[in-house]
């Protein structure tokens, strides 16, 4: 439970048990009439719950997208979280990084110059856009935006050695899908930083921000980093305004098919 949400996932059981219960649901649809039809206003209405997400979202990104750095300056202290991220990624080369949610371009615009190349990716237009514009001082040979969604990037395998996600992963519908995405195209031994809330009680951000998730706590993303194919450090808390903000790091292990792990055992 979190908040007035509950999300639900699979059971971890295996085997022969969910095996017969997937076999009777199949069955009960391809043989009872009255059920396949209860199925399929099921998924029409999951359907349609999901597009009505993901169109609010779009739709307060397009909205908001000129004061995107403002509306997040409200929820955290800015310059004290990029000088504790640029302190937790400072121990090893950056390489090649991917910016995932990159908004209006700010975390690609702080690492371009310590990194072989970024890689700035938003789903919105509207927000390249903006960033296109905040970006196009910089050489065009070092930094490139890319239009991709995070939970379906769209870059081979073990493309980076660093991956960002700045105030992102709260507007993930599935967490673990997004995260084991970023495991599978950072190298092995590459880094993730995940900057988010901790956990909180702020219900009015799900409809004035179109936040998914209200935070996430230690448990939380250490269970989706280890799922992912990430071995956790410990997480560093800013606790400068009203909502605490946590930076969490991690490395890549070398560990196969992260996505589909992740999709068996996501919260």
């Amino acid at each position: 439970k979190e908040g007035s949400w509950v999300f639900l996932r699979q059971s971890e059981a295996r085997g022969e048990v969910i095996e017969a219960i997937q076999h009777l649901l199949v069955t009960a649809e391809a043989e009872e009439p009255a059920f396949a039809a209860l199925c399929e206003a099921d998924r029409r209405k999951l359907a349609a719950i999901r597009q009505a997400r993901e169109s609010a979202a779009e739709h307060y990104f397009a909205r908001h997208a000129g004061e995107w750095d403002e509306l997040r300056a409200l929820h955290s202290p800015d310059a004290e979280v990029e000088r504790y991220l640029c302190e937790a990624l400072a121990s090893a080369p950056l390489g090649h990084l991917l910016d995932i949610g990159t908004g209006t371009g700010r975390m690609a615009e702080l690492f371009a110059e310590k990194a072989e190349r970024v890689v700035a990716l938003d789903r919105n237009l509207e927000m390249l856009r903006v960033a296109r514009a905040k970006l196009q001082h910089l050489p065009a040979a070092r930094i490139e935006l890319v239009q991709g969604d995070f939970a379906d990037l769209p870059f081979p395998d073990s493309t980076f050695d660093t991956v960002v996600l700045h105030q992102v992963l709260h507007f993930a519908q599935d967490p673990g899908v997004a995260l084991a995405e970023a495991a599978r195209v950072t190298r092995a031994g590459g880094r993730i930083a995940i900057v988010d809330f901790a956990s909180h009680d702020h219900e009015e951000l799900r409809t004035r921000h179109q936040h998914v998730r209200l935070g996430f706590t230690d448990r939380q993303m250490a269970d989706l980093l280890k799922t992912a194919g990430f071995a956790a450090n410990p997480p560093t808390a800013l606790e400068g305004g009203e909502i605490v903000v946590k930076i969490w790091t991690a490395k890549r292990r070398a560990a196969a098919s992260p996505k589909t792990a992740a999709l068996e055992s996501t919260p």
